[in-house]
């Protein structure tokens, strides 16, 4: 099954060929309805499932403006959207079960409407630091399972999301990695889940920066103020010391209790990476062999978007691609 982007490479100012167009793609989309998929083919085009994308667009339809972006029904705009963050590709296809008729200008506008909606929408409600006494225990206990070490609630990486050479800022979107980029702050817990997000920062600056400047500190550092000991995070090396931040030793003798620890401390962290993965890899637009062509701040609102989505997935224990 292929999600297409129709395209028309005729650059003719004819009107009437440009009606006859519209109204062609105006057609095909009242004949083919996405829900109408299985639903294996329905996860494996959109990343979520119909209950995912039905509770979603119950919940951003009320928002949409009367006038509609290009005549596009809101199920429409979402399901280009959640195509887009899929595969990340404008690229024409034919298929036999599913095409959505959308040429890349209209796409163009549907998708930023339907992309600050969702970021609005679904951002506050699924990404969130707090957690209830009962979750504390749980996170807490398998953390230590995993690391022995005691009070840790999550754990922290950055990751880099690739980006066109921006129109400012060039040199501090440009990484030590060689390419452009955000470097985007997730932090997880034992479920999975993205407990927090921060996508707004260039990728020159190195992932201890960014910690120290987004305000994430200010949390943890409440927390512990406070008295909550066991409120702890997992970070690697490149962050700062602090009591509530639990970083590896450095430069440890081999077969001491130091390496020893940094073994167990790699084993509660690995979490966040095999989500960073599965992110990605769910949300391949996401992915480091593509680009986000989009300015830095439409690409956070990518990542943000796909973040909230993500946690969606995770609550509905629908399983990453697999393909």
């Amino acid at each position: 099954m292929i999600f297409s982007y129709y395209v028309s490479d005729d650059d003719s100012s004819d009107d009437e060929r440009t009606e006859d167009l519209a109204k062609q793609r105006r057609f095909l989309r009242s004949i083919f309805d996405p829900l109408e998929l299985s639903s294996q083919a329905f996860k494996k085009n959109f990343r979520v499932s119909k209950e995912i994308f039905l509770d979603i667009l119950n919940e951003i339809e009320p928002k949409f403006p009367p006038v509609r972006a290009k005549g596009l029904t809101p199920k429409e705009m979402l399901a280009a959207t959640l195509r887009f963050l899929a595969e990340g590709s404008y690229q024409n296809g034919t298929g036999k079960d599913f095409n959505l008729a959308i040429a890349q200008p209209t796409f163009s506008v549907a998708f930023a409407k339907c992309l600050t909606i969702l970021e609005e929408t679904l951002a506050p409600k699924y990404i969130s630091l707090q957690m209830e006494p009962n979750e504390q225990q749980d996170v807490r206990r398998y953390f230590f399972s995993k690391s022995g070490i005691p009070g840790v609630v999550m754990c922290v990486d950055g990751t880099h999301i690739k980006i066109i050479a921006p129109v400012d800022s060039r040199d501090q979107h440009f990484n030590r990695k060689g390419f452009y980029s955000l470097n985007v702050t997730i932090i997880c817990d034992h479920l999975m889940k993205i407990r927090y997000v921060n996508a707004k920062y260039a990728g020159a600056n190195h992932d201890s920066h960014v910690w120290s400047v987004c305000g994430i500190d200010d949390f943890f550092a409440e927390k512990h103020h406070r008295g909550e000991d066991g409120f702890k995070v997992l970070v690697d090396a490149a962050y700062p010391s602090k009591p509530w931040l639990v970083t590896p030793k450095r430069n440890p003798a081999p077969d001491t209790p130091e390496a020893a620890f940094n073994k167990n401390h790699a084993m509660g962290r690995e979490i966040v990476e095999r989500i960073i993965g599965l992110l990605k890899n769910r949300f391949r637009c996401l992915l480091g062999a593509r680009q986000l062509h989009y300015t830095p701040i439409k690409a956070a609102q990518i990542t943000n978007v796909c973040c909230a989505l993500h946690n969606m997935c995770i609550a509905h224990n629908l399983d990453g691609p697999s393909e």
